[in-house]
């Protein structure tokens, strides 16, 4: 597959939800999905913009979404969540974020994360390492657990994940832990500025972009897979010496 010509795909797609999410922004009610979480109009709008770009792209490419669900091959095909952070969305707050990623037997090779009310986009593949608006980033490579700053997902992921002790000690021993949570968090990770965050019980098109884009960006990611627990996907990645650390809390 002609990686370069689908990072231009996957950026049109990515200006196609743009283009419904920002004038909805702050200015659409959200309703509550049966799963307990929120969903708005623009997402729902977002991802059918997504669906068509990329279906032009390539047909024969399947596409599975947070919002529609599975279309075509789970193997080969495109990841998207329209809007990652609808609980920051629908309250105002601009830290959301679209996701889009490119998985060959199962396995990304593609990654994008947008953020479109900040107006900052990451992409990058296999072998070309990851840029921010155009210009490349790497991941922080500091090994210091007491000057790092260390990000993770909401508590009730860990909860969700079955390591709330973990993240109870997380608490303990990093000085700088903040809570950059969902997708914007891992953007943070891309550029360095946050050396390493831990986001458990998430999905698979939560993960897919981190997956490939921060090993892109010179960085490790670990990935703890529960999904046969019902408990979901929980990510260590950032800087390879905390990596190294952080797994074990997780793991907790």
């Amino acid at each position: 597959m002609d990686l370069a010509a689908a990072a231009k795909a996957a950026a049109a797609a990515a200006d196609a939800a743009r283009r419904e999410i920002l004038p909805r922004f702050r200015r659409v009610a959200t309703e509550t999905k049966p799963d307990g979480s929120p969903v708005t109009e623009a997402d729902r709008a977002a991802e059918r913009a997504m669906r068509e770009v990329l279906r032009r792209f390539d047909p024969t490419l399947g596409i599975l979404g947070e919002e529609y669900g599975q279309e075509g091959s789970a193997e080969r095909g495109w990841l998207v969540d329209p809007i990652d952070g609808t609980i920051a969305f629908s309250r105002g707050i601009p830290l959301f974020t679209t996701l889009i990623a490119l998985v060959e037997a199962g396995e990304p090779v593609l990654g994008l994360i947008d953020a479109p009310a900040l107006d900052e986009r990451y992409l990058g593949f296999r072998g070309a390492g990851v840029r921010r608006n155009g210009q490349p980033v790497r991941v922080s490579q500091e090994s210091d657990p007491r000057s790092a700053l260390v990000s993770h997902g909401d508590p009730f992921q860990f909860d969700r994940f079955g390591a709330r002790r973990g993240f109870a000690r997380m608490n303990a021993d990093f000085p700088l832990l903040r809570g950059y949570t969902d997708a914007f968090g891992h953007s943070q990770v891309l550029h360095g500025g946050v050396a390493a965050m831990v986001d458990p019980g998430i999905h698979v098109w939560d993960a897919a972009p981190t997956q490939i884009l921060v090993p892109e960006a010179g960085g490790r990611c670990v990935t703890l897979d529960r999904r046969d627990q019902g408990r979901g996907i929980g990510l260590v990645f950032g800087s390879p010496a905390l990596v190294e650390i952080l797994t074990d809390y997780l793991r907790d």
